[in-house]
Formats: C-alpha cells, structure tokens, sequence
C-alpha cells in the first residue's frame, strides 16, 4: 500500500477520535514527522512509512529529539498502530 493512502487512513482514524490533525508539508525543519495530532492539551507526532519504508537519520534524529524533550513521536506504519499507541497515552 502506498504511503500516502495509510497516512489517509491514519489521519481519518485520527480525526474520527477528535484529534485534530496536521499534515506537516515544507517545514522550516526538514525530516519532521508526517502528521501532529492534538487533543486535549497532549500533542503527538508519527512519521508514516511502508512496510518496507525507511526512516531518514535527519528523520530518526527529530523523532529522537522530540521524544527528548517529552514530545512523543512514533514511526508507524498502520492505523493498529497508531490504536495501539493512543490506547497507551
């Protein structure tokens, strides 16, 4: 499946549980995660990849500094997953 149908599928998902969603295109800081979910004052990122899709170490090294810094960030490649990590938030 195509990168850009399961980040269509997450965000749907996403917006469905009352997040509001942002698809990050063109950042000051390039390697960024893909979408931000806010709800109820928490703030979440995930970069969406393939199955068989690389992460970037620009992309590894943000996903790092913002889990850091508290900010969680996850690379996910389905919507289960994103369930999963919301169902531990």
């Amino acid at each position: 499946m195509r990168e850009s149908l399961i980040q269509g599928a997450i965000r749907a998902h996403l917006i469905n549980e009352g997040w509001f969603v942002v698809k990050l295109i063109n950042t000051s800081k390039p390697g960024m995660p893909d979408l931000m979910a806010l709800k109820d004052g928490k703030v979440i990122f995930f970069e969406v990849k393939t199955d068989k899709g690389r992460v970037s170490k620009l992309q590894e090294h943000h996903i790092e500094g913002l889990n850091t810094m508290g900010v969680p960030a996850h690379v996910v490649r389905s919507v289960s997953q994103v369930k999963d990590i919301l169902s531990q938030l």
